[in-house]
């Protein structure tokens, strides 16, 4: 009795791996393009929030906002592109946003008052986070890199 050669399943063929790199491109795209939009929104949000007041006084509830906010649009923004500087997409238009907020128009309206210190610290703090994100990634080794050698005390 003889026994019958085991068969090792085909690779994938080219046409059906060149449809899964397209795919997995455009679904890249789409999370990049997500994590900006949803920048532009959250910013959006914080600004509206950064008047916020009880009993006449501000209350800073878009700084906790700014802060989880760009946490997670860092994250998501890393985790659907798969690059590290991935990033900068949330972080550029967000901080845009605050830079023109933050400046008069031609007839001297202005979105962050200067004596509104919830919006400075807005953008403080928002910006913090975004630069955290960024240097966690920094540091993260490269997936498939070895741990470095450790030393035993002796």
């Amino acid at each position: 009795m003889s026994e019958s050669p085991q068969l090792s399943p085909d690779p994938q063929p080219p046409r059906r791996a060149a449809l899964a790199g397209i795919i997995d491109r455009l679904l890249r795209i789409a999370g990049g393009a997500v994590a900006v939009v949803a920048a532009v929104v959250t910013a959006t949000l914080e600004l509206l929030l950064s008047t916020l007041r009880v009993d006449g006084h501000l209350i800073g509830a878009s700084v906790l906002v700014a802060v989880l906010a760009n946490l997670v649009l860092s994250w998501f923004a890393y985790r659907t592109v798969g690059r590290r500087w991935a990033v900068a997409l949330p972080a550029v238009p967000w901080f845009g946003l605050m830079v023109v907020a933050a400046g008069k128009t031609s007839e001297g309206d202005v979105l962050l008052a200067g004596d509104n210190w919830v919006g400075i610290v807005m953008i403080f703090a928002g910006s913090m986070a975004f630069a955290v994100m960024a240097f966690r990634l920094m540091l993260a080794p490269r997936p498939g890199t070895p741990p470095p050698p450790t030393r035993l005390a002796g």
